[in-house]
């Protein structure tokens, strides 16, 4: 077994998710991309993989807290992989701080995860409890403004 091989299994054993080929194969698609991804894409990279098989597997990824979804207003979900020590989306209110700021590229359409920005801290009334933050920032990226 090769050392990424090593990368995906501790990936998927730290959030209690049983490896399996497929669910390697697909895990190492989606961390091959720089950027979030969405479902279309990922079928596009995974051409022999069963189109409900990947979208079972998103489906328990995101259960599980391996990846996260971002709705960036482009009309389709965009994932990504969380990094070990990211909380976003499990239910815990002191788990406010580790949701992060996106970015989506007016002109490219592709969306960045924008993890050294944290999303800032919202009071809201008793009674009412934050499940989900969606803070999106839209503009050009670096690559499109030419700057990279």
């Amino acid at each position: 077994m090769d050392e990424n091989n090593e990368i995906y299994l501790h990936k998927l054993q730290r959030r209690d998710i049983k490896p399996t080929a497929m669910r390697v194969l697909i895990l190492r698609a989606m961390m091959s991309h720089r950027e979030a991804f969405s479902l279309q894409s990922l079928e596009d990279n995974l051409e022999t993989v069963d189109k409900s098989t990947i979208f079972r597997t998103i489906t328990l990824f995101l259960t599980h807290h391996l990846i996260h979804a971002i709705d960036d207003g482009s009309g389709s979900f965009k994932y990504a992989v969380c990094d070990d020590d990211c909380h976003c989306g499990e239910d815990d209110e002191d788990l406010e701080q580790d949701f992060h700021a996106h970015f989506y590229c007016s002109r490219c359409g592709k969306t960045y995860c924008l993890d050294s920005i944290h999303v800032p801290v919202v009071s809201v009334p008793e009674g009412f409890k934050v499940h989900d933050i969606n803070y999106v920032l839209k503009g050009v990226c670096s690559e499109c403004s030419g700057l990279k």
